[in-house]
């Protein structure tokens, strides 16, 4: 369809999801009796939504665009600095959409699965869902437009390593899934997505309306998102991938160019008010979802402006600091740091533009100042992470659940 689709009315109102039975075979061995026995399950069917207008309530609407504003000012001070920032505000959103789905691992343990030690599984986890977050984001940027490829990759690149669902990255399931409940069957589900034979034309509905530019922006995020959730294209990882497509569409309307406002830490403050406002959003009523989507946003911009200009100033501090000869090897790493925060030996050395010798004797020199530290505690193979980046990283997300939990 074209961009726009202003030939349907605007209305208040959105459709509510129905429900269709369908017949029900235990597909493993356990489970209750109740599991054993279940016969028929009855799925939603989340309507059509690529040619709706909705209209929310004026202070709904009012919300919306003063979070907007506000993200495009957190996006306007990391100008100039995109590419470590970018990755810094990347990992921020992605640990906290990780904690949602309660994966979650220490500062320093990502700091390896980052530097490739897969001995955490949760923080390889995570690391996968930055990957995954940022290649959707850039590549829904330079089309200019969604694709259900690029949903299809950042699946991929999300669960390929993971044991127990690597056969089904980057596919769309072809099997009944349900959210809560029992692990044997949808018995007491919280939540029965439509049936598989379903999934591909509401993914291409979906792929429609996130191609829409006469939406208002936060609405369209919103919608996109529980329509995304409800469907839940995937065996597993929906809920990553699902607020990843926040972040796309934020890029994809111009809303951000340099960075990723992590809103999934106002989400985490209020996990159990996200996943209630998505079973509103299921019964027809979209706007608490677009509120606290509103809310989230403009905690997650204010606390990050606050991050980004403590970042922008760390090279400015250590050079100050440390007074490093031009040329030398600690001038070298200063930025090289900044922009990659988790270094192995091999890696510092290559950025130092030095000798081994030199490297060494300027990471030492680093290290007694305090702005890096060593994090594997091994003689071989050692990694290097920037103190203050690292534990900047923690003290966002604390910030913004702060700041919603006072909301």
């Amino acid at each position: 369809m074209s961009d726009s689709a202003g030939s349907s009315p605007s209305h208040a109102s959105w459709p509510a999801q129905t429900v269709e039975t369908l017949p029900w075979r235990p597909q493993v061995r356990g489970g209750t009796r109740a599991d054993r026995t279940l016969s028929s399950v009855d799925a939603t069917i989340p309507p059509m939504i690529s040619p709706l207008d909705y209209i929310p309530p004026l202070a709904t609407i009012v919300a919306s665009e003063e979070a907007l504003l506000a993200v495009a000012q957190a996006d306007t001070d990391a100008e100039g600095h995109s590419a470590a920032l970018s990755r810094f505000m990347i990992r921020t959103e992605s640990v906290a959409s990780s904690k949602i789905e309660r994966i979650s691992a220490s500062a320093v343990d990502y700091a390896k699965a980052l530097a490739g030690n897969r001995s955490n599984s949760s923080a390889t986890s995570m690391v996968a869902a930055s990957t995954a977050l940022h290649g959707l984001v850039t590549a829904t940027a330079e089309r200019e437009r969604f694709v259900l490829e690029d949903l299809l990759v950042a699946h991929r690149a999300l669960m390929q390593d993971d044991p127990h669902e690597a056969a089904y990255a980057g596919r769309m399931r072809d099997m009944q899934n349900w959210i809560g409940g029992s692990d044997h069957s949808p018995h007491d589900a919280l939540h029965v997505p439509p049936a598989p034979e379903r999934v591909s034309a509401l993914m291409e509905d979906l792929i429609d309306y996130l191609n829409r530019n006469d939406i208002p922006v936060m609405v369209q995020a919103a919608i996109a998102h529980a329509q995304f959730e409800s469907i839940h294209a995937f065996t597993d990882g929906n809920g990553r991938i699902g607020r990843a497509l926040v972040s796309a569409v934020l890029r994809r309307r111009g809303v951000t160019r340099n960075a990723v406002v992590p809103l999934a830490s106002g989400l985490l403050a209020r996990r159990d008010d996200y996943f209630a406002t998505l079973g509103d959003y299921r019964r027809g009523r979209p706007a608490p979802l677009i509120e606290l989507f509103a809310r989230s946003a403009r905690a997650a911009a204010a606390c990050s402006r606050e991050s980004i200009a403590r970042i922008k100033a760390l090279p400015g501090e250590w050079n100050a600091e440390l007074h490093p000869r031009a040329g030398s090897a600690v001038a070298a790493l200063i930025p090289a740091f900044y922009d990659h925060p988790v270094m192995a030996a091999a890696e510092i050395e290559q950025r130092s533009g030095s000798s081994e010798q030199q490297t060494y004797r300027a990471i030492t020199r680093l290290t007694e100042a305090g702005f890096i530290h060593e994090i594997t505690g091994r003689k071989r193979n050692r990694v290097w992470v920037a103190t203050e980046l690292l534990a900047e990283l923690d003290d966002l997300d604390r910030r913004i659940q702060a700041e919603m939990k006072r909301s």
